[in-house]
């Protein structure tokens, strides 16, 4: 049963996609009714979570290592392009946007990050644009922050520089539209 089960090392930081970056502090065997399965016990600390996932379900929920390099510049490249707001009822993107965030995907998260940010000196977001905001970019935040060896706050600075660089050449010409 037992193929690639120990694809995580304790110690390593994963990517569960409901939770964002989690950290694999133990590997576990327990019986469960009556089945022998092997744990990875993960630690969310900013949630204060932990979690069990048998290590027979990863694929299937979509755990999995830290984001490469690569797929980190695509997503930091993602953040400078042209937010893309569709003119549905904000419902429905809230729906969108929230199942790009639970799906762990970077670029998606940034994706995001980009649409729902707003420079200072643009008109004010409502509550819940606020709140996938913040949930998207904090998960951006994580996921950055583990793999630059660094701290969240850090790491989201690093990002709202970024959008607070790009973002103007996008709003300022509004009267063009």
């Amino acid at each position: 049963m037992a193929g690639e089960a120990t694809a995580f090392d304790v110690g390593d930081y994963v990517v569960y996609p409901k939770h964002g970056v989690g950290r694999v502090i133990e590997l576990q065997n327990e019986e469960i009714a009556g089945m022998q399965l092997e744990l990875y016990v993960l630690r969310f600390e900013k949630e204060r979570m932990t979690l069990r996932v048998p290590t027979n379900k990863i694929e299937s929920i979509g755990m999995r290592k830290l984001s490469s390099d690569k797929t980190l510049k695509e997503a930091m490249e993602t953040l400078k392009g042209k937010p893309k707001v569709k003119r549905t009822m904000w419902s429905r993107r809230a729906q969108e946007y929230e199942a790009k965030i639970n799906s762990g995907d970077l670029v998606s998260i940034a994706e995001v990050t980009r649409d729902l940010f707003r420079p200072d000196d643009q008109p004010e977001q409502s509550y819940s644009e606020r709140q996938i905001f913040e949930a998207a970019s904090s998960r951006l935040a994580r996921e950055l922050a583990a793999m630059e060896k660094t701290d969240e706050p850090t790491a989201l600075e690093k990002i709202l520089d970024v959008l607070r660089e790009h973002a103007p050449q996008y709003y300022d010409n509004n009267d063009e539209d």
